[in-house]
């Protein structure tokens, strides 16, 4: 984490069997936030990693003296589950920290989360915070990137060994491909998500939307309002971006090719655009005939 008030940063190192670093200093400053201290006995994952760590190196070496396809799938399948499982609660103990803060914590910002993030940067109050891994991290990457890379190999191998793939084969796989690159929308959770753009904690979905990046990551925003701020703040890096505006009837996510906009003052949004959207024109219709208000295009929004 870097800050003006720390200009050499500090740094929160995760081991397999401890945390090391500048933990206390980053406890202090936990404290002033409401965020849980930081300890190693309260993790049981410490306890527990090294073993599992242990025993797929063991496995690797069982594969290699054994040498049997299954056995080498078998191996793959346990090293990608594991790092599945290890990135989902790593996730999880960063938003429950994040989140789960102390009410009577001295500085208090509302709507304010301080989940760090799992992979890059995030602004955090004046703190940037940054998450890569260490060279163990990177040692697990590349053991990763060394199978996968043999996997191909093995599998090309298959293929020139029977002379060509079953179409039906064929299909199925790249339908999973895409289906495993394509990123979607997801239900927004009030009182949980927070808006990427103002921070509040989303109260009334109606109004929100979402942002998905070419790279699959996704962003929740409580108001059209900050949506827009946000991609006139980031618009080099989101010209290939999708965006999804929840329907003011029926809380789904709608593409916003597909949604007709209302601008009213009666609408009362949580960050003053006072535009909603709907998935339908008769519900545009029936909402105009009851309320005041004009049609807006999407390109007011996202131009």
């Amino acid at each position: 984490m870097a800050a003006p008030q720390y200009p050499e940063g500090l740094v929160l190192q995760i081991y397999a069997d401890k945390l090391a670093g500048d933990v206390q200093v980053i406890n202090g400053l936990n404290h002033y936030i409401g965020m849980r201290t930081l300890h190693t006995d309260d993790f049981i994952e410490f306890a527990i990693l090294p073993y599992i760590i242990g025993a797929l190196a063991l496995f690797g070496i069982l594969t290699a003296i054994i040498n049997r396809k299954w056995f080498f799938f078998s191996w793959i399948g346990f090293l990608l589950s594991f790092g599945v499982i290890a990135l989902v609660d790593f996730y999880r103990w960063n938003y429950n920290y994040g989140h789960n803060l102390n009410p009577e914590a001295p500085i208090q910002v509302p709507g304010m989360s301080y989940q760090p993030p799992l992979i890059g940067y995030k602004q955090l109050l004046n703190f940037g915070a940054y998450s890569i891994p260490d060279v163990g991290g990177w040692i697990f990457i590349g053991i990763y990137i060394l199978l996968l890379s043999a996997l191909f190999f093995e599998i090309r191998a298959v293929i020139k060994l029977k002379g060509s793939v079953h179409p039906a084969f064929a299909i199925t796989m790249l339908c999973l491909f895409f289906v495993s690159c394509t990123a979607a929308p997801r239900p927004i959770k009030s009182g949980k998500d927070a808006c990427e753009y103002c921070k509040m904690t989303i109260t009334d979905p109606r109004f929100a939307a979402e942002l998905i990046t070419s790279t699959g990551k996704l962003f929740v925003f409580d108001d059209l309002h900050c949506l827009k701020g946000y991609y006139a703040e980031h618009t080099a890096k989101l010209k290939d971006a999708s965006f999804y505006v929840v329907d003011f009837v029926s809380g789904e996510l709608v593409p916003s090719n597909e949604v007709q906009l209302v601008q009213s003052e009666k609408a009362h949004s949580p960050m003053g655009s006072n535009t909603i959207a709907f998935k339908n024109v008769t519900d545009q219709q029936q909402y105009l005939q009851s309320n005041s208000g004009v049609p807006v295009n999407w390109k007011a929004i996202i131009p």
